[in-house]
């Protein structure tokens, strides 16, 4: 595969670039085409999008205090 016409200024960015991630430019633009036409990633509800948010943070332990009433139906107006 041949680029014909690509800017000078973008050959000096992708130079830059590839040498700032290790690779020739050859490679670089292999990763950057790949990254390009990946697969979106799997959309995911808010639940789990929140759940592996937060996940890494640990959580908390809560003493919960024992119950010494007898629950009750609510009393709503007729």
């Amino acid at each position: 595969m041949s680029i014909r016409d690509l800017d000078d200024g973008v050959r000096e960015r992708l130079r830059v670039r590839a040498a700032q991630h290790g690779r020739s430019m050859e490679a670089e633009i292999r990763a950057i085409l790949t990254d390009a036409v990946a697969p979106p990633p799997r959309a995911q509800g808010l639940g789990r999008a929140l759940l592996s948010s937060f996940s890494g943070t640990g959580g908390a332990d809560l003493e919960l205090p024992s119950r010494s009433e007898t629950p009750r139906a609510a009393d709503l107006p007729a």
